[in-house]
């Protein structure tokens, strides 16, 4: 064992030479601290590219068919209050979603920007205090309640107990509902005076939408749209009548999952009005993505351009209400970083 250990202790891969067999000179430092440097330098860029590798990007034809396209947005609006602004999606295809409601987290804000109140749903719900019953009399403590659609019943049994189902039978009829006051629900549950106390206010709307992959758009306005004979209309014009500040700001806007390297454009982007309202517009040009690190995990997502547009409301000429409209179109190219 003694043996082994003073083998290895003479073991030498770099024997040294007799000192009378070299000579110390200044070249020789000199090269050597050359020589140190550029393996340092060597060594750590090929420690960065180790660790941040290149992203080799290719174009290929989207031949995808059937998809779902996710849309996750954040907008803010520092002159709207949130009791009359809805959401609306529609594509190419004819799915039109009037309202939308699900997924959906309205803030509403006061003068300064601070959350006031956070809510899912439409105003109130129904306050049971002897309302008007569908046939007439009022509710008595042994009764079910069912109230009134005011003429847009689906069927003879149908039932609208609250102002936001009285609304809703009347969009589906493709009706406005023009003096809310005259409904017993909405008169119960002040529905104009709630909409009137938050004058002044704010409102943040925040959420995603599962659209079909197709072109289409999504658009925030002031009140609740409603669909007659091919045309688009909407209601609650009697509040402002027509005097909305559509100012806003894009506080996130994405098409699909984040990814490294990604930017979305309209991220931050604000927009003020000036003394005429109208219809703000972004058209957007979705490009269908696909990321893979350096494990191999993919990640299909979308990168959009854009540019933007501001229509001012001229009366007698303004065919869509006052609003921010966002108009996206797929491209046919996919982008594959691999």
């Amino acid at each position: 064992m003694v043996g082994v250990m003073n083998r290895l202790r003479n073991l030498d891969a770099y024997p040294k030479i007799n000192e009378d067999f070299y000579r110390r000179t200044l070249s020789g430092g000199v090269i050597t601290l050359a020589s140190s440097i550029v393996m340092l330098i060597l060594f750590f860029s090929e420690l960065q590219l180790y660790i941040h590798p290149v992203t080799e990007t290719q174009l290929r034809v989207d031949t995808s068919r059937g998809e779902k396209l996710r849309i996750n947005f954040d907008v803010t609006f520092p002159a709207l209050q949130c009791s009359i602004i809805s959401l609306d999606s529609m594509d190419i295809s004819g799915e039109r979603h009037l309202d939308v409601r699900h997924d959906i987290i309205k803030r509403r804000l006061d003068s300064s920007g601070n959350v006031i109140e956070a809510k899912q749903d439409g105003i109130g719900h129904t306050k049971i205090e002897k309302p008007l019953q569908k046939h007439g009399g009022r509710l008595e403590h042994n009764e079910t309640y069912c109230g009134s659609c005011f003429g847009a019943e689906a069927s003879d049994d149908a039932c609208c107990n609250s102002c936001e189902e009285v609304r809703e039978a009347y969009r589906k009829k493709g009706w406005a509902l023009s003096d809310p006051e005259s409904i017993d629900q909405c008169k119960r549950e002040g529905f104009v005076q709630k909409v009137k106390d938050e004058e002044g206010e704010g409102c943040n709307v925040h959420g995603f939408l599962e659209v079909n992959k197709v072109a289409g758009n999504f658009h925030f306005i002031p009140g609740q749209s409603f669909h007659q004979s091919g045309f688009q209309f909407h209601d609650m014009l009697l509040f402002q009548q027509g005097n909305y500040n559509i100012s806003h700001k894009v506080n996130r806007l994405a098409f699909g999952d984040f990814f490294p390297g990604v930017v979305n454009p309209l991220d931050g982007v604000q927009w003020n009005q000036g003394k005429q309202s109208g219809v703000y517009q972004y058209f957007i040009k979705v490009v269908p993505s696909i990321y893979t690190d350096v494990h191999q995990n993919t990640i299909q997502s979308n990168q959009f351009s854009v540019t933007e547009h501001f229509q001012n409301m001229e009366a007698g000429r303004m065919q869509s209400p006052p609003g921010v409209f966002f108009y996206y179109d797929l491209s046919p190219i996919k982008v594959c970083d691999i």
